[in-house]
């Protein structure tokens, strides 16, 4: 795939999958509190979880992009394509076991009004950044994942900029079985 069509394919799913989030906050809030098992957590935990990991990736994003535009001064963006395939492990949630870090942890101290803000902040700045590196930027970086021995990824890292991991935890009849 082109960069050009993989920025397109990251766009389209991100705007995709922020919708069926948004649609979440729209439910009564007593279905929104259902935990399906005592150790899993409700659709409020795992909407706000969403926007306390996103706030992390996006500063991660964000010092990405800042690097690539002042590269992309003085270097050509290589030739060459993406490959989303080798990153689709990671959506998956039981893929690999991951403890996530207490300040993930929701803390119920925003109210969901204010949650759902910060979400709908978060997907205009994933795509503010996609336009600023609409000319294939992103490929002047080297990624370094741990997960699934995936190594050094050459290429753009705004192209792994989904939220689909975490949101495919919503997946399916609104059963969110997210355990803790």
């Amino acid at each position: 795939m082109t960069y050009q069509q993989t920025i397109q394919h990251v766009r389209t799913e991100l705007i995709t999958t922020f919708k069926q989030l948004d649609v979440l906050f729209d439910l009564e809030q007593d279905i929104r509190q259902v935990r399906p098992a005592p150790d899993e957590w409700c659709i409020d935990e795992i909407l706000e979880h969403i926007t306390l990991t996103n706030h992390f990736l996006m500063i991660t994003l964000d010092n990405s992009r800042q690097k690539v535009l002042k590269r992309a001064k003085i270097q050509p963006i290589p030739n060459g394509e993406s490959d989303l395939d080798a990153i689709t492990v990671i959506s998956d949630p039981n893929a690999f076991a991951w403890i996530r870090p207490e300040h993930m942890e929701p803390t119920h101290e925003k109210p969901m009004s204010e949650v759902r803000q910060i979400m709908t902040e978060q997907r205009d700045q994933c795509l503010a950044i996609l336009e600023d590196v609409k000319s294939d930027e992103g490929a002047l970086h080297t990624v370094r994942m741990s997960v699934q021995d995936l190594g050094s990824i050459n290429g753009s890292i705004f192209r792994y900029s989904t939220p689909n991991a975490t949101s495919s935890k919503l997946s399916g009849s609104l059963n969110p079985s997210y355990s803790v």
